[in-house]
């Protein structure tokens, strides 16, 4: 990726920082510009120190190191939630605001003195800057939290170092600097949550929706741990091995992610599930729905390799066909959004958890799927899948369901999130669903005029722009909960920004695209 393009990408994202607080600013506002500040400046050491190969891990080489939009995204989220939850009374997501904010600023900060410690020789400026923002950052802190949220943000802190540790070392290649700040900060957060839940005083009963993606989530990364380390000393790929797996897989499961999470929810998940899942005939018929389009997406799978296997000429799936995909996923978020969100948020965690389970099936060649799955998924791969890891479709499912899991839905009834913020739950369709893959599709087929330093074209982000606001107008006709009170202009500007940031940024945007446009909207 060349200088034009970083900056570029750099430049898209100081706009967000900037448009976000112009509409929110409060006293993290000063923190943010700060860390945003220094960012930009260590991002260019640090793609520096990746080019020369001077980097203790091994990561992915085919992109920058995306360490600004990576930073900023939890302190922008923490900060809108912050404010949008203080407007509504809503004390506890307020609160849960600023300790999102501050846990995010002080990984994001970490990671870049952990970049500025390897960097040979230390750059005197970007040490100021860095110290100056950390300053203000710890400041800020000291001013705002309470002793509780400073030992959930230290927690959330030191999971994050010891996550980053162990994962980096076992997946070489998987991650950027910025997509392992995002993946692993999010995932210390999950895991600081679930500690907190699992170690308070029960206090009547947890929402299970809620839980049930906390112990998924955690459960099954725990799992892919144990088995990695197991595996080191062991050969996956015999029956012995495979036999154990499964063993294991289940004796972890009904031991231990059972009981801990019949004791979060106080009663048991394995009756409780099926009568959610069942609970009217409507359920019944979003997932019979929801099991039709999975067995098409197998069946899309199962012909190109069967035309590959007959000898066709090409030997990779095209854009078009693996943005395929992107449509059948919108086809399965958009009746869950608009008839039963909360059956989805419970259908994409467990998705997320099975997906994460055949993923080690195929990494570890447990038998008897493991090599099947190999060879079905390679003809999918492209520069962004360089480590051991298949991770793509997860982003995936991932950015299309984050915003689905973010929402603050305690607010919605007092009103909190109206306007544009009635869209929030649809980022990840509009982001992801919708615009990238008109963007990838029309940019790659129609496109002639490309942007600086980049291969996206003019033409694939204007489709993308025009296509995503056809789609919220669509989403006014057919969900009548969204009102969007003229907030026309602001849905545009997040909207074509959100279309710029993906044109130009290296990073998975399966993952970063939501995200951003979640926290435009909510602003």
């Amino acid at each position: 990726m060349s200088n034009k393009a970083v900056l570029a990408e750099s430049l898209v994202v100081f706009a967000v920082v900037l448009l976000v607080h112009a509409a929110v600013w409060d006293r993290f506002s000063w923190c943010a510009l700060a860390l945003a500040v220094q960012a930009f400046y260590v991002q260019f050491k640090w793609d520096r120190l990746l080019q020369l190969g001077g980097a203790v891990f091994q990561f992915r080489t085919a992109a920058n190191s995306g360490l600004l939009p990576a930073s900023m995204v939890a302190p922008l989220l923490g900060i809108v939630m912050k404010e949008r939850c203080e407007a509504a009374g809503m004390v506890y997501l307020e609160r849960l605001g600023v300790v999102v904010a501050s846990a995010g600023m002080l990984v994001a900060l970490f990671l870049s003195v952990l970049a500025l410690g390897i960097t040979k020789p230390l750059p005197t400026n970007t040490c100021v800057l860095s110290g100056a923002a950390g300053s203000l950052i710890l400041y800020t802190m000291k001013r705002s939290l309470a002793v509780a949220e400073v030992i959930e943000v230290l927690e959330v802190l030191l999971i994050f170092v010891y996550l980053s540790m162990v994962l980096l070392y076992l997946l070489p290649r998987c991650f950027t600097p910025g997509e392992a700040l995002l993946v692993l900060g999010a995932l210390s957060f999950a895991l600081s949550r679930l500690i907190k839940r699992s170690l308070a005083a029960p206090e009547g009963r947890a929402d299970p929706s809620d839980v049930l993606l906390l112990v998924a989530v955690v459960g099954a990364v725990l799992l892919g741990l144990f088995f990695a380390v197991l595996f080191l000393f062991l050969d996956s790929g015999t029956w012995i091995s495979s036999l154990f797996f499964h063993t294991m897989t289940a004796v972890l499961g009904l031991g231990l992610l059972v009981p801990w999470l019949q004791r979060l929810i106080q009663r048991n998940p394995l009756l409780w599930l099926p009568q959610f899942l069942f609970q009217s005939q409507a359920r019944v018929c979003l997932l019979g729905y929801w099991a039709l389009l999975a067995a098409s997406a197998c069946a899309l799978v199962l012909y190109h390799n069967a035309k590959r296997a007959s000898g066709a000429k090409k030997h990779q799936a095209s854009t078009a066909t693996r943005k395929c995909f992107h449509l059948i996923v919108v086809a399965t978020y958009v009746p869950g959004l608009v008839l039963d969100r909360q059956l989805l948020r419970v259908a994409a965690a467990l998705c997320l958890a099975l997906l994460l389970l055949l993923e080690y099936v195929r990494y570890f060649r447990i038998k008897p799927f493991g090599q099947a799955l190999r060879q079905l998924l390679s003809l999918f791969l492209d520069e962004r899948d360089s480590g051991p890891l298949i991770l793509t479709h997860i982003y995936l499912l991932l950015g299309m369901s984050l915003p689905v899991w973010l929402f603050p839905r305690a607010c919605a009834p007092k009103g909190a999130l109206s306007g544009a913020g009635a869209l929030v739950p649809y980022s990840g369709v509009l982001a992801v669903g919708v615009g990238d893959a008109v963007a990838s599709v029309f940019g790659s087929t129609m496109g002639e005029i490309k942007w600086p330093g980049t291969k996206k074209t003019f033409e694939g982000t204007m489709t993308a722009i025009f296509a995503q606001l056809i789609a919220v107008a669509l989403i006014l006709i057919f969900d009548s909960s969204v009102s969007l009170n003229s907030s026309y202009a602001w849905i545009l500007a997040a909207v074509s920004l959100v279309s710029l940031l993906e044109a130009y940024t290296t990073q998975i945007d399966n993952l970063l695209l939501p995200l951003y446009l979640q926290v435009l909207l909510m602003a």
